[in-house]
């Protein structure tokens, strides 16, 4: 059962209404322990103090923000409680915008809100207003020992909650430069062909782990002793002719998209629009 790891309020006007936040999202990587290559034992991690000439455990440590070279402030767990923002325990939507006005960039985690019992109502009310409105709430919301701003929206019966990176934690792109390219006309409208071609739903249920089904079938060769077979990996050439690319690409697009239910522009548009709300 999915237990709540945040208790606090949405604040909409004058309107508070108390919530319990839940994780929305986890990875599921394959998980590999470090061995001692000797005899595969799993060794124990111990921390050193070079002054102490001593090995210590992580119940022996404490927290400190070094404020100079080599001088600390220590901060225990009463102090980060002590933080003055009202974000502790509390979202203060302060606007909202459209969901297209945020660059994908920004986006960092996913969670969901539920509502108090008592406070249903308000929670439903928002929802919708949003949902109606085609807007996101703009908030931040303080945990894990530092402030986030967010964005809420519908989900389902639910809002769902996105932390966002400051602007400042978006990292420069101007020291990566692509040299601008003179494209025909000819050469536009067939790649606007090609991308037409291959509209679709988006489907996440038609898409899988590729590498941790691979992972794991190594895996289970491995310990049944079996041989591995290396995969030869597609060379990367230079396109010597991109018209005749773009063609080829387009008559495979269009004898795909025979095996599946076509959608227009217009529709897909429609369903993205509905579910960035």
């Amino acid at each position: 059962m999915a237990k709540a790891f945040w208790k606090g309020a949405v604040s909409f006007g004058m309107v508070s209404i108390p919530v319990k936040m839940y994780v929305a999202a986890a990875g599921k990587a394959l998980n590999f322990h470090y061995l001692h290559k000797k005899c595969l034992t799993r060794p124990k991690q111990l921390l050193f103090c070079e002054q102490d000439n001593e090995y210590f455990s992580s119940k022996e440590t404490v927290r400190g923000y070094e404020y100079s070279k080599d001088q600390y402030v220590i901060l225990k767990d009463s102090d980060f409680e002590k933080v003055p923002v009202r974000t502790t325990h509390n979202i203060d939507i302060v606007g909202f915008v459209n969901a297209a006005e945020i660059d994908p960039i920004y986006f960092a985690g996913s969670h969901y809100l539920e509502p108090e019992e008592f406070a249903v109502k308000p929670f439903c009310l928002l929802r919708e207003a949003l949902r109606k409105s085609q807007r996101v709430g703009i908030a931040k919301i303080a945990f894990q020992r530092r402030e986030h701003l967010c964005c809420l929206r519908p989900f389902d019966s639910l809002l769902a909650l996105h932390t966002l990176h400051f602007p400042d934690e978006i990292l420069p792109s101007s020291d990566i430069n692509v040299p601008e390219q003179k494209i025909s006309a000819d050469e536009m409208k067939m790649a606007e062909s090609l991308i037409s071609a291959m509209v679709r739903k988006f489907q996440p249920g038609e898409y899988r782990d590729e590498y941790r089904q691979a992972l794991q079938q190594i895996i289970k060769a491995k310990v049944a002793g079996q041989e591995i077979k290396v995969m030869e990996m597609p060379r990367i050439e230079e396109i010597p002719d991109l018209m005749t690319a773009l063609k080829a690409s387009i008559e495979t697009a269009t004898k795909e998209s025979a095996t599946r239910p076509q959608v227009s522009v217009e529709a897909t548009g429609k369903k993205a629009a509905r579910i960035s709300k």
